[in-house]
């Protein structure tokens, strides 16, 4: 039972793996911006699956809300605001090829959700025990996280969202730019 449940878990990392790494490929061949944003959402939750596995929950978590919600928001919503988007550009998958691929890789998901749901004892990925797990065990997963970036790095990550904010800024200004001068 062990050995099909290691097996499991190595096929869905090497599976999880392999489809972040084509999403990043197709994010930076793309293109349609808003096209390459959504295949950059696709990327971010193969790489929060990749962390779930990893039994780094918190972590993917973040990796979902933080990168696939709210920063592809803020994307998008740039994408919009300068009108970068050609709605013929928008839909990548044009061909009955393209559909059936992806009506295989929705059948393909939904059988492992049923073989998951049938599976009589719930799978873990067990990592070795240590000093940092028993921190995580002692004090939560939250605190050796949140410690460190709110305390040594506190001015790097206010400088970085700075930094965001002037680049929404900066692309916002060219766009304007750009557009009353095509007038």
């Amino acid at each position: 039972m062990q050995e099909s449940v290691s097996l499991f878990y190595t096929f869905h990392f090497y599976l999880f793996g392999i489809i972040a790494v084509v999403s990043a490929l197709l994010f930076v061949t793309r293109k349609s911006p808003v096209a390459a944003a959504l295949w950059l959402v696709n990327t971010m939750f193969s790489l929060a699956a990749l962390y779930v596995m990893l039994d780094a929950h918190f972590i993917g978590a973040i990796q979902v809300l933080v990168y696939a919600g709210a920063i592809m928001v803020v994307f998008l919503f740039v994408i919009m605001l300068l009108n970068l988007g050609d709605p013929s550009e928008i839909a990548d998958a044009r061909g009955q090829g393209w559909k059936l691929a992806a009506g295989f890789v929705g059948l393909a998901l939904l059988a492992q959700t049923f073989a998951l749901t049938r599976a009589t004892t719930p799978p873990s990925l067990t990592l070795p025990y240590g000093a940092g797990a028993e921190r995580v065990a002692r004090e939560g997963a939250i605190a050796p996280i949140a410690e460190p970036l709110f305390r040594e790095y506190l001015l790097a990550f206010e400088v970085t969202s700075i930094l965001l904010l002037a680049a929404v800024v900066g692309a916002v200004v060219l766009g304007r730019r750009r557009t009353v001068h095509a007038r």
